[in-house]
């Protein structure tokens, strides 16, 4: 065939107008792939699929588009078609439509066919690249290095965290089974829902360390892999990083050149440095109480400030102080500037050691979120450090509690649902959810959570208090009080742990003597359980349930004189401000309550707290209700209970505070709109 006669060929066959009609929704494929599915966290290999099918699919078109063509007596060899203008005219649509839809569903055919992922268990649906690491056994003489074996053990679980291709459970999860006597490790891979547990030992003797690892595929119990590895101390780095990596062959992960470097990284050149980085590890990890909190905090920072003192390099116990110093000044054990400039020093070292290292970039975005409230600037430093730190549960955690600060609340279930899913035995993502379910008022889901998390620590007595209460859905308190009384029963240390709780429905009830009875069980600095009321707040409002007005005005005028304090040192922080226009409304001082409590709701509004500003809302219509200003209370209240982390049924039916407005239509109609829907 000449030359000429190919193009005019080409022409007559459509090739052309195929081409370009391709081009064109092609184009529009790719961009919905790159544009749209990330957001909807479909998974990187899906994009690329669709940019190779579209591009595959090219030449199909072109060939279909040569070979055939449509007619009203149906799909037809072009040789035996005399095409007329008018046919081509009438039909042009068609052809275009349907020799693009063929292409692209012959290239979907073959290559999903060949391309799709083989990682994934069907009769399962568990990826066959999932893992869990173990707690590594102490096999030491010296019991004490217990928490080397369990920093050998996160340092492998760390490296393989990194690698994109896997899914690795983190830390919190895995260590529910340390001092499990046997394991059941195909119970506990479906609990964690992987594919692959690794299993090991670590036994450390002067200068010498010894570890053991093996590989199980828990699909089937069998053995993938083992090594032992028999070398001086000063090498345990290079033998976790190897482990790693022997890891990610097995289970045929890919790395870049970039997680193959981040997987070979020393920590530290200073093995002294390290004990005292994994000693504050364990510190901070530990199972304790909220009572604890403040001492273990402490405790972890002396710890770490002689790690960075030993090797001021020392990178990750940089970002692990920069941490602490925020969760001190965050959670108001001590909101001062100094704190918070502490944090700041320990962000900018890191920043100076690796500004582009993923741990690097978390330590900014918490510090962003806990030190400044600057979320937009915490959720680009987040997502940068998902990009080096893609099984990291706690940067998909931050973004669920930011969310919920920004009011993007379907955004925070699901960033809070990935982040249970790489760490789904851990008890902070669970309370984080349900507190998230509650205050959407998805009562059932919340629940549910709230069971979870009571499985994985049967006997904690504030875990069993709040899954048996259903004060807030039908303001019922018979089964808490129950519960409460089998609690206090056990002995102080239990009663302690539900005192508040205690407290709180006493006064609900209406009963003096089981307030009083809660009140021997709160703390003196019931603050170190992050309240912003002091214990002479709850001296008063008992004073006032037993109707002795004068001790309750002692009590309240004691509350305010701390309070005070903290209010004058922390004028920014809207909490003890709120606090401070609480304890003047009892106190009769009804312009400075309401002023208190309006500057309160002014430095933490809603649109900049969607999850604490409804709380100071209701802290407004609270005093407003107690100072007779019930109009006011009620406009409030209408607001307030139409947003989400509003007040819920119980605590309007039950609360003493909401006294006076008992009777009121419009305070009526608020409560029954918060019942339950049985009860409407």
């Amino acid at each position: 065939m000449k030359i000429d006669n190919f193009f005019a060929e080409l022409k007559r066959r459509n090739v052309y107008k195929v081409a370009v009609a391709y081009a064109v929704v092609g184009w529009l494929l790719v961009q919905i792939a790159t544009q749209v599915f990330p957001f909807l966290e479909i998974p990187n290999w899906v994009v690329r699929l669709v940019i190779v099918l579209v591009a595959a699919g090219f030449p199909i078109a072109l060939v279909l588009a040569w070979a055939f063509e449509l007619t009203p007596e149906g799909i037809r060899r072009a040789e035996d078609v005399d095409l007329s203008a008018s046919r081509r005219s009438k039909n042009r649509a068609w052809i275009y439509m349907v020799l693009i839809g063929g292409a692209i569903s012959i290239a979907l055919f073959l290559l999903g066919r060949y391309s799709a992922p083989r990682n994934v268990d069907e009769s399962t649906n568990l990826s066959a690249k999932s893992i869990a690491v173990l707690p590594f056994e102490n096999f030491s003489e010296d019991k004490a290095f217990v928490f080397f074996a369990d920093g050998v053990q996160d340092e492998i679980l760390t490296d393989l965290a990194k690698i994109a291709d896997l899914k690795v459970i983190s830390r919190t999860s895995v260590m529910q089974y340390k001092n499990t006597a046997t394991r059941n490790l195909p119970e506990i891979a479906q609990a964690l829902k992987v594919a692959h547990v690794l299993e090991g030992s670590v036994q450390r003797s002067a200068n010498r360390v010894r570890v053991s690892a093996q590989l199980i595929d828990a699909r089937n119990d069998a053995h993938v892999w083992a090594e032992k590895y028999d070398r001086d101390l000063a090498d345990v780095f290079a033998i976790q990083s190897e482990i790693a990596q022997k890891i990610a062959d097995q289970l045929q992960a890919k790395l870049s050149p970039t997680e193959k470097s981040a997987i070979s990284e020393r920590p530290t050149s200073d093995l002294a440095a390290y004990d005292l980085y994994l000693r504050a590890k364990e510190l901070i990890y530990a199972d304790f109480t909220p009572l604890r909190w403040r001492e273990n905090a402490f405790n972890a920072v002396q710890l770490l400030d002689q790690a960075v003192a030993r090797d001021p390099t020392f990178l990750l116990a940089y970002c692990q102080l920069a941490y602490e110093h925020d969760y001190i000044y965050f959670n108001d054990i001590d909101r001062t500037e100094t704190r918070l400039a502490l944090a700041e020093t320990n962000v900018r070292a890191a920043v100076h050691l690796q500004p582009d290292s993923g741990e690097t970039h978390l330590a900014q975005a918490i510090h962003f979120y806990w030190g400044y409230r600057d979320y937009d600037g915490a959720r680009k430093e987040l997502a940068k450090a998902q990009a080096a730190l893609p099984n990291n549960a706690r940067i998909f955690q931050f973004l669920g509690l930011i969310d919920r600060r920004q009011g993007r609340w379907d955004e925070a279930v699901r960033d809070l649902e990935r982040a249970l899913d790489l760490d789904p035995q851990n008890q902070d993502i669970l309370t984080d959810l349900a507190s998230t379910y509650w205050a959407l008022r998805r009562n059932g889901e919340a629940t549910a959570l709230d069971n979870r998390a009571l499985a994985l620590q049967p006997q904690s007595a504030f875990l069993r208090a709040i899954t048996v209460s259903s004060v807030d859905t039908d303001a019922n308190t018979a089964p808490l009080r129950a519960m409460l009384n089998t609690i206090e029963a056990e002995g102080p240390a239990s009663a302690a742990e539900v005192a508040d709780i205690s407290f709180q429905t006493a006064r609900r009830e209406r009963d003096p003597a089981a307030a009083a009875r809660a009140l021997a069980n709160i703390p003196k600095d019931i603050s170190a359980k992050g309240s912003p009321f002091p214990h002479a707040w709850f001296e008063g409002l008992l004073a006032k349930l037993r109707q002795d007005g004068t001790a309750a005005h002692t009590a309240f005028m004691a509350a305010r004189t701390e309070t005070e304090k903290i209010v004058l040192a922390q004028p920014t922080n809207a909490n003890p401000l709120s606090a401070l226009a609480r304890i003047d409304a009892e106190l009769g001082e009804k312009e400075k309550a309401i002023r208190e409590a309006r500057t309160a709701c002014d430095l933490l509004p809603v649109s900049k707290d969607a999850y604490a500003g409804p709380q100071l809302i209701t802290n407004l219509a609270t005093v407003y209700a107690l100072t007779g200003e019930q109009d006011l209370a009620l406009q409030q209240l209408e607001i307030v209970a139409k947003l989400p982390a509003g007040p819920n049924y119980g605590e309007l039916r039950l609360g003493p505070e909401w006294d006076s407005l008992r009777g009121d239509p419009r305070f009526e109609k608020i409560v029954a709109s918060l019942a339950p829907k049985s009860s409407r």
